[in-house]
């Protein structure tokens, strides 16, 4: 499936895509990120934050899986790397069909728990400041919200 892709020239570059990203979104929206070691998941997880009203600094949550803000709508930022090899539920579901947005960095590891209907993203280095991020949407609310982002993006 092929999707929709960005070129970030900057830090600021992808944290403005995720601001547009945030605003867009609605309660029980769920995003995976994968991509590069480094490439800017967090840092493009700020800008969702900041688009959801998050007023508190979005930072890894690698050592506690699963961090939660409030904002206009609350982030739930989780981290599922140190589950590979574990078949422990921690409630996501709860947290997919809930109030808030769900990001999931390394999704792939808690594959069989993700709902149907989601955006996958992925970030890549492309040259030493670009950042290339593809948005695959799965539903018809992601499809259209790619489409808004990238209408807006080809008219600045």
């Amino acid at each position: 499936m092929s999707g929709y892709a960005f070129i970030m020239k900057s830090p600021e570059e992808t944290i403005e895509l995720g601001i547009k990203l945030g605003e867009k979104l609605k309660p029980g929206s769920v995003l995976t990120l994968e991509g590069d070691l480094g490439a800017g998941k967090t840092t493009f997880t700020k800008g969702i934050g900041k688009g959801l009203g998050v007023k508190k600094i979005v930072n890894s949550p690698t050592f506690t899986i699963i961090k939660e803000y409030e904002g206009n709508i609350p982030l739930y930022h989780m981290d599922a790397y140190r589950l590979e090899e574990s078949d422990e539920d921690l409630g996501f579901h709860e947290y997919f069909e809930g109030e808030g947005v769900t990001v999931v960095e390394w999704a792939k590891f808690i594959q069989d728990m993700l709902p149907k209907e989601l955006l996958r993203i992925e970030i890549y280095h492309q040259r030493e400041s670009e950042r290339r991020l593809i948005l695959r949407p799965f539903g018809a609310f992601y499809e259209s919200v790619c489409k808004e982002l990238q209408d807006e993006s080809t008219s600045d």
